[in-house]
């Protein structure tokens, strides 16, 4: 297997700076992005495995991809709010790097839907969030804030405590797709805890891709709320049938939802 990999900068389909490596590479450059700037990932053999770090202010990413090509469409901060750390993607020097995961970090048993990097648009990388309902249509509530692996949730909005916003829907989904085949054993669900901004979810249900389902009860505090579950081996799972708490509030929210087991697909 060929192990070149390169990384460039582009700006609509213009590359403006690449840098290639055998097993890793970086890029570094001293300027503030502009609309449409990418980075975009190009390896010799797909699927791998990838060790991706597009901002020094994120937090490093074990992904899938599935193509030999990776793009991570560089976020803007056009909104209100802001998901991601204030100096991500806002500096002058800026310094990315990429790799290929190593044996260990593939085969190791750990949280399986934490991704840092994912999109909110499909870009063959896992895993990956979707969902049906997202508030106002807001960064800071997308889906894909479930799985970064930040747990600040005693408040909402701008980072640390962006979350998945509901929009207040009562048939809200959310579907984590592994991009391969995984062993799970346990699950794990953060609530948004801003208590009394926020209310809770009394009662979810888990769809696996295997076709069975799990229902568990929920309480309401702000620790991480961990289930056992028999070893599934899966391609995606789906959050769905959320009851609401009967209280004053409208706004359940998730921080995060985790899903540990091990790689079946190497």
């Amino acid at each position: 297997m060929d192990n070149n990999i390169t990384l460039q900068l582009l700006n609509a389909d213009e590359v403006i700076k690449e840098n290639s490596g055998i097993d890793t590479t970086y890029l570094e450059f001293h300027h503030h992005y502009k609309l449409n700037d990418s980075l975009n990932v190009i390896i010799e053999d797909a699927p791998r495995y990838l060790m991706v770090q597009m901002d020094v202010a994120l937090k490093p990413a074990l992904i899938y991809v599935t193509k030999k090509e990776w793009k991570y469409q560089v976020p803007f901060n056009l909104q209100r709010e802001w998901p991601y750390p204030e100096s991500a993607f806002q500096t002058r020097s800026n310094y990315v790097t990429v790799r290929y995961a190593t044996s260990d970090e593939i085969n190791s048993y750990r949280n399986l839907a934490e991704n840092s990097h994912d999109q909110h648009d499909a870009s063959d990388a896992y895993p990956h969030a979707t969902a049906n309902a997202e508030t106002r249509g807001e960064y800071v509530f997308y889906c894909k804030n479930a799985i970064d692996g930040i747990v600040a949730n005693e408040s909402h909005g701008n980072f640390p405590f962006q979350s998945w916003g509901i929009n207040q829907q009562d048939n809200a989904e959310m579907k984590v797709d592994f991009g391969r085949k995984v062993e799970l054993d346990k699950l794990a669900i953060i609530l948004r805890a801003d208590y009394p901004h926020d209310s809770h979810w009394t009662n979810i249900s888990i769809e696996f891709s295997d076709g069975s389902i799990q229902s568990f009860r929920l309480n309401k505090i702000k620790d991480r709320q961990i289930f056992e579950i028999d070893h599934k081996q899966v391609t995606w799972i789906k959050l769905f049938n959320l009851i609401k708490d009967k209280d004053a509030s409208t706004f359940p929210a998730l921080t995060q939802i985790e899903a540990y087991g091990t790689n079946i697909d190497k």
